[in-house]
């Protein structure tokens, strides 16, 4: 007999699929969940056809803001955003890697003007896969390893 895990359906709201199992935990904590009245499900290490594990996150009356979806971009570029209305799919988005980031990435140079005043910080993607980023300001270059979010 074969047994599976499955997660509860939702009946409106927002699920992100295809998430890398090794950051599902921070698409979760981008998305800031603590006041979130309806059901959150958060699974990580599932099998997957497309990737070889998958992390899934459910969350029950909320819809992204454009921020959180560019946020989750940045860590999850595959991830795939499902609009629910009604327990079915109303829209599925593929999460899409702005060419300028703002207001999303801390600047690694510790010298450069946005860790060091009140300067909002803008990155150019100078490549999506592996991603590279450049600094508006000081125009250091950064690999996916030395990115941390706002």
């Amino acid at each position: 007999m074969k047994k599976e895990v499955s997660i509860s359906a939702i009946k409106e709201g927002t699920v992100i699929d295809h998430i890398p199992s090794n950051v599902t935990l921070k698409v979760a904590e981008i998305l800031n969940l603590d006041d979130v009245a309806g059901i959150i499900s958060i699974a990580t290490n599932l099998p997957s056809k497309k990737m070889a594990k998958k992390g899934i996150v459910k969350i029950g009356d909320k819809l992204l803001t454009q921020d959180e979806v560019n946020k989750i971009a940045v860590i999850a570029p595959d991830a795939t955003v499902n609009i629910i209305e009604n327990y079915n799919v109303k829209r599925k988005l593929k999460v899409l890697l702005p060419d300028i980031i703002e207001k999303i990435v801390k600047c690694s140079n510790p010298n450069c003007i946005t860790n060091n005043e009140k300067a909002e910080t803008r990155f150019y993607v100078l490549n999506k896969t592996p991603l590279k980023l450049k600094c508006h300001y000081c125009e250091r270059a950064m690999n996916k390893e030395d990115i941390v979010l706002l």
